[in-house]
């Protein structure tokens, strides 16, 4: 009987994009696959009951040195281009998915670049179908990785968004209209650029996510070159209760990253009908279409002049819909039927 599992080590790390990649995969492709096939789950002891009783292996440290898990095992799918797990038996067909090559362009990071492309090359030497999540993600892996004739397909993230009705109690309320945005506060989000839009106006700013203390620190010294640290808030990971009313309440979504390989936060916002703005840079004028409005660059006065002239045709076009419809392209069950086509395509 066919089994296919799926690596979801990642999911050690709570709160962040790969954990609900590898969430929510799982759970539609439970939903999905038919008998005789099986769905295993590589997955952290502590996560273990994520996916209620599924059967699963165990992820355990020294499997970096050797995977024991080989037997009656078809196909493994790597979530990660990056990881450190997978089994050596050369009669397991292997998917890798790469979310990005943002290591590429890391500043102050030129010194291992060399070290990261060869790991991801000797993933990619393993598999027998590639996957990335954008076609900008593609075209990285195409221009600094050798393929060779192995099989390469993009297939978006899904965003089936969770909707709490009635709730009303969030993590922290404003006391103004706010902009939002939300992900792992590093500095490749590029969120310290955002408080300059509060200037000539009451907006508050919430943000969102993990936070790396000193990437913080930053984002309030800019916030207070404008005199608005007082209407910034970082306020931390969130449930998805308080993530449903913060996107169904702000204003608008602010998400000016310059290193994203997909970017669901933005489908997310579009799915409230909420207008997006966005930096144009990597995969987000893909993900955001001609529904958002870019920032070209993070001059000051033109980020105001941008974030100003979208509010206003929000205002006059009234896109609701067209946001929504956008949004609702992106459904996990279309995207993992997408995936078991591959997965069954290499047992055939």
């Amino acid at each position: 009987m066919p089994r296919f599992v799926i690596d979801c080590e990642r999911m050690k790390y709570p709160n962040n994009g790969l954990y609900t990649y590898c969430s929510e995969l799982g759970q539609t492709l439970l939903k999905l696959i038919t008998p005789p096939e099986e769905l295993y789950f590589y997955l952290p002891s502590y996560q273990e009951t994520v996916f209620s009783d599924q059967a699963h292996y165990k992820q355990k440290l020294w499997h970096k040195l050797w995977m024991p898990y080989s037997k009656d095992i078809q196909l493994w799918h790597t979530t990660y281009q990056l990881s450190d797990y997978a089994p050596e038996s050369p009669d397991i067909k292997r998917v890798l998915t790469i979310h990005d090559l943002n290591f590429l362009y890391k500043p102050n990071y030129k010194h291992r670049i060399a070290g990261q492309l060869a790991k991801v090359q000797r993933m990619v030497d393993k598999a027998d179908h590639l996957i990335t999540i954008s076609n900008y993600v593609k075209q990285d892996v195409l221009q600094h990785l050798n393929i060779g004739n192995t099989p390469i397909s993009v297939i978006y993230n899904g965003c089936d968004v969770k909707s709490f009705p009635g709730f009303n109690d969030p993590l922290y309320r404003p006391s103004k209209p706010f902009l939002f945005t939300i992900g792992t506060i590093l500095p490749k989000k590029n969120f310290h650029v955002i408080p300059r839009l509060l200037e000539g106006n009451d907006y508050e700013l919430i943000i969102a996510g993990n936070a790396n203390t000193s990437y913080q620190k930053q984002i309030l010294k800019e916030a207070a070159l404008y005199g608005v640290q007082h209407r910034v808030k970082i306020i931390g990971p969130i449930d998805e209760k308080s993530k449903y009313w913060y996107f169904s309440n702000c204003t608008a979504f602010i998400f000016p990253s310059i290193a994203e390989g997909f970017g669901i936060p933005v489908i997310e916002a579009m799915h409230y009908g909420k207008p997006v703005f966005l930096s144009n840079k990597t995969s987000l004028p893909e993900i955001g279409g001609d529904l958002a409005y870019y920032f070209e660059n993070f001059e000051p006065a033109y980020m105001r002049d941008v974030f100003n002239k979208g509010m206003a045709h929000y205002e006059a076009t009234q896109p609701m819909e067209a946001l929504k419809k956008h949004a609702d392209s992106f459904r996990w069950e279309e995207i993992g039927e997408q995936y078991l086509d591959i997965y069954r395509s290499l047992i055939a």
